[in-house]
């Protein structure tokens, strides 16, 4: 099953580049540690063959995650984006209602989140719960203590 994924054009370039140094530097390199372990004698006792052998699969594990991801992406178009409510790609000026703490974040895919830099996945509890919000309605998200109500302050686009 495909689940299709916005992205921006930078967090789709950052995924390709990722996928092709997986694919063009890193394969190769997965290849030559089981050959250079093959040559060292019994395969039966040979640790060095195993490991290589199961990095060889993590890796493979990741390029096939990453080619479907990169498969299902689409890139969002943010000048036809509508700025009136809570989309993808959203700056979002949020207040706390139980302690007036105010923050600011930018909903992006869930690959492109990061929180050190205010980067939230539209997938994550604050995420779901801000989507489709406009300014001046209060968000009640669900998180694992309950729930917490935001009043949207200022929408503006990243």
């Amino acid at each position: 099953m495909s689940n299709v994924s916005y992205y921006s054009e930078e967090g789709l370039k950052k995924l390709r580049d990722e996928l092709n140094q997986l694919r063009d530097v890193e394969r190769p390199k997965a290849s030559q540690a089981i050959a250079d372990a093959r040559d060292k004698g019994d395969l039966s006792e040979n640790a060095e063959y195993d490991a290589a052998k199961e990095a060889q699969g993590m890796l493979e594990m990741r390029i096939s995650k990453l080619e479907n991801v990169v498969a299902n992406a689409r890139i969002i178009d943010e000048s036809q984006l509508d700025t009136s409510k809570v989309l993808i790609h959203s700056k979002v000026k949020i207040k706390n209602q139980m302690n007036g703490m105010e923050m600011v974040y930018s909903l992006v895919a869930e690959s492109e989140a990061d929180l050190n830099t205010g980067k939230i996945s539209v997938s994550s509890p604050i995420g779901k719960g801000l989507l489709g919000c406009k300014v001046g309605d209060i968000a009640e998200v669900t998180v694992p203590n309950g729930i917490i109500k935001f009043e949207i302050l200022d929408i503006s686009r990243i």
